[in-house]
């Protein structure tokens, strides 16, 4: 089995190593987990951090089940092969939708106020998350990137399951994953420690770098 990293904190570190080239970037977390990975990330490579925020599009009968994600300033984006093997359409979930486009709305109010999201245009931007499983958020984020015009995109996460991380390589310029494991089944297994953070832990690292 592969060594699993001690935590979000760590793992950060050692992808920073991978990610010295970037110049004046700005680094894209995504809460909440993203940002303990992203913090040591603008810590050795400077430009802007801040978040991005997302939220997975549940199948309603059973949300922890992904059919999409949307992003702050995108549209949503969904897996329409599965909602085709669930018999759905991206109109069978406009009611979920709306609900995580409030949910969206509360936790970007919570995160940033009312400062907008930094001006991406023509900017290196390095999009951060724990883990790849599906990818969903993760396309959803790099899409609503991507119509802002941005220089380069790079996606930077510590590990993922193989096809998700090749799948992501047509949404980047570039993706940067330093373990890609062939029994991949959740993120989390690959951490030793691998908290749930809250709200108020994802405004005490934003601050710990202002």
């Amino acid at each position: 089995m592969e060594l699993l990293f001690a935590d979000r904190a760590q793992a950060g570190a050692m992808l920073a190593g991978r990610l010295l080239d970037a110049q004046d970037p700005v680094v894209l977390a995504l809460p909440r987990g993203g940002v303990a990975v992203a913090v040591p990330i603008h810590r050795s490579v400077g430009g802007r951090l801040d978040v991005l925020v997302t939220r997975k599009i549940g199948y309603p009968p059973t949300p922890e089940l992904g059919v999409g994600a949307i992003a702050e300033g995108g549209e949503p984006v969904f897996d329409l092969l599965l909602l085709r093997r669930l018999g759905m359409t991206p109109e069978s979930v406009a009611d979920v939708v709306a609900e995580e486009r409030r949910e969206l709305a509360r936790r970007v109010k919570v995160y940033r106020g009312d400062r907008p999201l930094p001006d991406l245009a023509g900017r290196e931007v390095i999009v951060v998350d724990d883990g790849l499983a599906t990818g969903a958020t993760a396309r959803a984020a790099l899409r609503a990137v991507g119509a802002a015009k941005p220089g380069r995109v790079t996606l930077a996460v510590p590990v993922g399951a193989r096809d998700t991380v090749e799948a992501m390589r047509e949404e980047a310029d570039e993706v940067v994953v330093l373990r890609v494991p062939a029994d991949f089944r959740a993120v989390g297994q690959w951490y030793e420690h691998f908290d749930q953070l809250s709200d108020a832990d994802v405004l005490d690292l934003l601050a710990g770098v202002q």
